[in-house]
């Protein structure tokens, strides 16, 4: 395979041997070869059914790129510094394997179309696993809620016990957060889905393409509509960069909240053995190394956006170099991103709940002293009026260390005659969670009913 550069015609002087590998990316790009040959594939195609390549050459030129496939994914392609990115370390060896035909393959394109259609095309398709991976992580989380609608914890405001939830309802929270994500990625996809192919370098071409045949053959919804912007354009990946910072954001949320519920001192959940570590010093650790190291990761991922985002915001139209450095970040985004979504997918299966410990922690706190407000009004009392009763009632109770529901009727009564004996039933945990019975509410019943919607949610697509 020759090393001379396709574009050298223009040169008198060889480029400098540091410059020829410092603007190379064929070390990051050559991951988009499959999408390059299958870009490139549809290229020739279209140009056959313009006229512009006979269906020998065509069928010549597909040929010698299903080959060149077969042979990187066998491990027996060299790929060439010298020969910079993926397109022409392919297309070099395309024409020395069939000749002039070879040649004839980037009439009508340019690497700036070209580039911005393989990353599209690989951006779809890592989009869809992704979504996948979400909607794995998702059923896990609807089996474990299921398991837990009954069981008792405490919900948090400034991580202060604020009043009893169910932890199935909890993790339905989860859920909706990444409800979220799958959508956004899924209307993100729609603007990854357009092909910028035919652009070429700025202009256009002379050559009588076919744009809506070749986005046809390759399954985008449609061509690009301006071709300075086409081939400039690296809004999708900011986008999908942007979608994968609040996907991070979530994990890294949930991450915290198993590493506190994980402690000693929540003792809510187990986390199994397989998704933690040990101490080289302290024998009695159990380190809750995967969430902490995506709560990490999330902060990579934050950097790549705001990386992608710093990238463009300089350049004026239409390509610039500048714009190689958009791979590495993007691709760091899509593995890091799979890689955090399968490890909670199969994690969550394998957390234990502790429901003693939940509860306990529950009946700390006064979780119930809204529930004795609302009793409160129910019987005539104003909000106001009934939310200073109850905390002159609190503070009887952290007097004496006790909970409201182990304060006598006598007492309750000294700050209001309008409580009679059944105002116990609210302070109960079971009654508290049991009495928020309308839709998004954390009593069993609702929670069960929105694990049904959600499933049939997931069903429908």
């Amino acid at each position: 395979m020759s090393d001379k550069k396709l574009w050298s015609g223009r040169f008198s002087e060889p480029t400098d041997a540091f410059v020829e590998a410092f603007t190379a990316s064929v070390e990051f790009d050559q991951r988009l070869y499959r999408y390059d040959i299958q870009g490139s594939i549809a290229h020739a195609t279209m140009l056959a059914k313009a006229g512009i390549l006979t269906v020998e050459e065509r069928d010549t030129i597909i040929a010698g790129l299903q080959q060149i496939q077969a042979q990187i994914e066998a491990g027996q392609f060299e790929w060439s510094v010298e020969l910079e990115d993926v397109h022409m370390n392919v297309e070099s060896r395309l024409t020395s394997a069939i000749g002039d035909a070879g040649k004839k393959l980037h009439t009508g394109r340019s690497r700036n179309d070209q580039v911005a259609t393989d990353v599209r095309l690989y951006l779809r398709d890592e989009i869809e696993t992704i979504r996948a991976e979400i909607l794995r992580l998702q059923q896990a989380l609807l089996d474990k809620a299921e398991q837990e609608a009954d069981t008792i914890m405490p919900g948090f405001t400034h991580l202060q016990t604020a009043q009893p939830v169910t932890f199935g309802h909890h993790l339905m929270a989860w859920f909706e957060m990444l409800e979220r994500d799958r959508e956004r990625l899924a209307d993100c996809n729609k603007r990854v889905n357009i092909m910028p192919l035919g652009a070429a370098a700025l202009a256009g071409t002379t050559y009588p393409i076919d744009r809506y045949y070749t986005a046809e053959l390759l399954g985008f919804a449609r061509p690009s509509e301006n071709s300075l912007d086409s081939v400039s354009d690296r809004d999708f990946a900011i986008e999908f960069s942007a979608a994968a910072a609040l996907i991070m954001m979530h994990l890294s949320r949930m991450s915290e909240e198993l590493i506190i519920w994980s402690s000693a001192q929540f003792n809510f959940v187990d986390l199994s053995d397989s998704f933690c570590t040990g101490s080289s010093i302290m024998p009695q650790k159990k380190n809750p190394d995967v969430p902490e190291l995506v709560r990490g990761k999330t902060g990579r991922i934050f950097g790549h956006l705001m990386s992608l985002l710093t990238l463009m915001k300089g350049q004026p139209l239409a390509y610039n170099k500048d714009n190689q450095e958009d791979k590495e970040p993007l691709f760091d985004t899509v593995d890091n991103l799979k890689g955090s979504l399968k490890v909670f997918a199969d994690m969550i299966p394998a957390i234990t709940c502790k429901p003693d410990s939940m509860r306990e922690a529950a009946m700390k706190g006064f979780a119930t002293a809204t529930d004795l407000a609302d009793y409160l009004v129910r019987k005539g009392t104003p909000f106001r009026d009934a939310h200073e009763v109850v905390g002159k009632a609190v503070a009887l109770g952290v007097s004496k260390g006790c909970d409201l529901a182990d304060l006598s009727l006598e007492e309750l009564r000294g700050f209001s005659e309008q409580i009679d004996d059944d105002v116990f039933q609210v302070l109960t945990l079971e009654g508290s969670v049991a009495a928020r019975d309308h839709i998004g509410g954390t009593a069993p019943a609702q929670v069960r009913a929105a694990i049904s919607r959600a499933r049939q949610r997931l069903d429908s697509e």
